[in-house]
């Protein structure tokens, strides 16, 4: 079945978002204290860490690894009785839902950042609006009709 041009842009925008976290996310693990990439901990100075590890760590795992998990299911449209579990749209394939929900964390993660680093960033806004996007492009009634669940 052909994806429609919504669908296609939402596994686009995650493809966009898994290149960008994973080497961020590994470089901050790497050198927790962020000279691998040139930022210093000076950032990090009003919030609850000390280095980079631990944002490095959640931008591997969560901003990284979660977006393959759902891109998978996004192209597949395959059983996981684990994100069943926590789909609250039955009407909607899980990929579905966990891409709408992880637009909503990728706007939460920026809101944090830029609360504790008082710092503002273009990148910020950039993936600021990518989780926007996210959450629009799953919104999307093409989209949305190509994720429905058949029962």
């Amino acid at each position: 079945m052909n994806k429609s041009i919504s669908s296609q842009l939402l596994m686009l925008f995650l493809f966009i978002q898994i290149l960008s976290a994973l080497p961020a996310g590994w470089s901050f693990i790497s050198d927790p204290s962020g000279g691998i990439i040139g930022i210093s901990t000076d950032l990090l100075d009003d919030s609850p860490f000390a280095d980079y590890l631990i944002p490095g760590l959640l931008l591997f795992i969560v901003l990284g690894l979660f977006p393959i998990i759902i891109l998978y299911g996004l192209i597949k449209k395959r059983p996981f009785k684990l994100a069943e579990k926590i789909n609250l749209y039955p009407n909607q394939h899980w990929s579905w839902t966990l891409a709408f929900y992880f637009g909503i964390v990728l706007v939460v993660w920026i809101n944090v950042q830029l609360f504790f680093l008082k710092e503002f960033f273009i990148f910020q806004f950039i993936y600021s609006m990518l989780g926007v996007m996210l959450i629009i492009l799953a919104h999307v009634p093409s989209t949305m009709k190509d994720y429905a669940s058949v029962d």
